[in-house]
């Protein structure tokens, strides 16, 4: 057997940098680059690694452990799981920043691979600095804490390890129904360790996604149920895009007259103006699917997880309502008790196809669809109107971007009120050009998104859009686009704190408590300038006081060179109506009444909730 001599470094850069995918044909690197923020653990033999190949596997500097993992998935969104970014930091308090992320990744179900660096597998220095000691169990380390958020875990305790486990990290990352982070821990003087590889396991291997085929009898099973509905409803998630079923599930949807909405992660499967489309479902929804919802017989539920989001806490469907649930898990496909369809969206869908021929939903509920539909858009015609007021409303600045932005340009929200707002309000133009990250709701992804998703396709921009609470927790990837040349629109909106969680608080009974500015324990409330402090890091920046302003805006910041930041205060309480209930707990007793009030509305909600398992 041919081998090589190399570190277990070297090796594992050398293994990453010979994986390939395809991608519209053209055979593309597997993982184009890395995430890097280096200390001890990583920087002596990891990044001597890297730096030789960094033509090849390019490096790029984070700022922060968790926004440079966060850019990663971004990147993975961008790409629909067809690439991988790996993200690297040193032990300790470095590979912990990155947990947050791989909780983001692994509730998204997008790949991204995480290497740490670990403490001495010897143990001869011990304790090492960063190290956090278990003194039962000594061979824990921080790095067992990404047990709970990972699809695949490893720790390389002996330099041959690295041919089964990067293998297997891999498949997991392409499988469809597995898909999520992987994580290997990499103890520094394991990765120092010379061994003899053989060299066919450097060998260019192109991998391509498996697309599972549906049991015969369970999509038998689906057919009939589908032939035998009066309301049949099609709800659209992420899996959906990942599979690339998008024009098919588009195309089957209006053949057969059957309504289609999305869900969060779904948004922009088809376009806004798309026959079969009626809108987003469920809280942050449209009023248009939410009451195709209440009366759907059949819910033919594609490539969707059915988070609480989605279905109102489970209230949004009849409680007779039948599910048909195709998706690549097996875990997603069997919830309450639907009709589990377990296989590929592209394939099932073309199958299921075959098998209906020319059947076709009932027209007169096909055109509810379409008059729900057109009294939705006619509502977010007024939401989006401009008026006088003084301080712009959420819809109305997402309106405003909205009809500025081209075609292809990528928006990009996540936590906050913004999610809930871009939803409604945003009209899709182009399938795949929609990312709002609400799985995991984890205020920070934004921006790194931004960052990630502009490095992986050139051709667009993405315009993200934050409120400043966002904007305070985690805005240094202004500055890593600015130097690495990855240009994003950021739009800023600025409604004085956590408006959004401030909202719910104040509908449950309790007044405004350290969520806004204003209601927090502080000396003296002030905004702070956000534009001057994104142009500190190097962006192109403009505060705007009116709606108008903000049009002209959008408009330069298309035509700059860099990273261009817009800021405008927004108004903290009007929001955009929604339809749909969500559960949450409720304290039973309180000395205020109007938390015994909400507490009684909450557990008159919960007699609504369709119970399954």
């Amino acid at each position: 057997m041919s081998t090589i001599r190399l570190t277990m470094a070297q090796a594992l850069v050398r293994y990453l940098c010979n994986q390939f995918t395809e991608i519209d044909g053209q055979r593309e690197p597997l993982f184009p680059g890395v995430f890097a923020i280096f200390g001890h653990g990583n920087v002596t033999c990891l990044s001597e690694a890297l730096e030789a190949v960094k033509d090849t596997l390019p490096t790029w500097r984070g700022q922060n452990e968790q926004s440079m993992a966060l850019a990663a998935i971004g990147f993975a969104k961008a790409t629909r799981r067809r690439q991988i970014m790996v993200a690297t930091s040193s032990i300790g308090p470095g590979a912990l920043n990155m947990v947050t992320a791989a909780g983001v990744a692994h509730t998204n179900r997008l790949p991204i691979l995480l290497l740490a660096g670990d403490s001495f597998a010897n143990r001869r220095p011990d304790p090492v600095m960063q190290q956090v000691e278990h003194f039962g169990n000594p061979t824990i380390t921080v790095n067992d804490a990404f047990k709970a958020v990972t699809r695949y875990w490893d720790r390389i305790v002996h330099p041959e390890q690295i041919l089964s486990s990067l293998p297997q990290a891999v498949a997991v990352m392409l499988d469809p129904a597995d898909c999520g982070p992987a994580f290997i821990g990499l103890p520094q003087d394991v990765q120092e360790v010379a061994w003899d590889y053989p060299e066919s396991f450097f060998a260019p291997t192109v991998h391509k996604v498996p697309r599972p085929r549906p049991d015969r009898d369970s999509l038998a099973e689906a057919v009939r149920v589908l032939k035998a509905a009066k309301r049949p409803l099609i709800i659209s998630g992420g899996g959906v895009r990942y599979s690339g079923a998008e024009t098919a599930l588009a195309a089957f949807a209006e053949k057969h007259g059957i309504p289609l909405c999305e869900t969060i992660a779904g948004k922009g499967t088809v376009t806004h103006d798309h026959p079969a489309h009626v809108g987003p479902i469920g809280i942050v929804g449209s009023t248009s699917a939410n009451a195709l919802a209440a009366e759907a017989d059949v819910v033919l539920a594609v490539g969707t997880r059915l988070m609480d989001f989605t279905t109102g806490s489970w209230t949004a469907f009849s409680p007779d309502a039948r599910f048909v649930s195709i998706n690549a898990a097996r875990w997603d496909a069997n919830k309450h008790r639907a009709v589990a369809v377990v296989g590929d969206a592209l394939e099932t869908v073309g199958e299921l196809e075959a098998a209906l021929g020319d059947h076709k939903a009932d027209g007169a509920w096909t055109e509810k669809g379409r008059l729900e539909f057109a009294k939705w858009n006619d509502a977010l015609d007024g939401y989006q109107k401009p008026t006088n007021a003084p301080v712009p409303t959420y819809a109305q600045v997402v309106g405003i971007v909205n009809s500025k932005a081209k075609d292809r340009d990528l928006i990009i929200t996540a936590a906050g009120g913004l999610p809930g707002e871009v939803m409604k309000n945003w009209r899709v133009k182009a399938p795949n050009t929609f990312d709002c990250e609400f799985g995991f709701s984890c205020m920070g992804y934004e921006i790194a998104a931004g960052w990630g998703a502009a490095m992986a396709d050139s051709t667009r921009t993405p315009i993200v859009m934050i409120g400043d609470g966002t904007y305070m927790m985690m805005n240094s990837d202004i500055y890593s686009t600015v130097l690495s040349g990855h240009k994003m629109i950021l739009l800023v909106c600025d409604n004085g704190g956590y408006a959004v969680i401030n909202r719910l608080q104040n509908a449950k009974g309790t007044p405004g408590f350290n969520n806004l500015i204003k209601d927090c324990r502080v000396k003296e409330p002030f905004a702070v300038d956000f534009a001057k402090h994104a142009e500190a890091m190097g962006a192109l920046t403009r505060r705007v006081e009116s709606l108008a302003d903000l049009g002209d805006a959008v408009e330069w910041a298309q035509t700059t060179d860099r990273t261009t930041v817009i800021t405008i205060v927004s108004d903290a309480f009007t929001w955009t109506p929604g339809d749909a209930w969500w559960d949450v707990g409720v304290p039973q007793v309180s000395e205020r009444a109007e938390v015994n009030a909400a507490s009684k509305d909450q557990l008159e909600g919960r007699r609504k909730q369709r119970v399954g398992v």
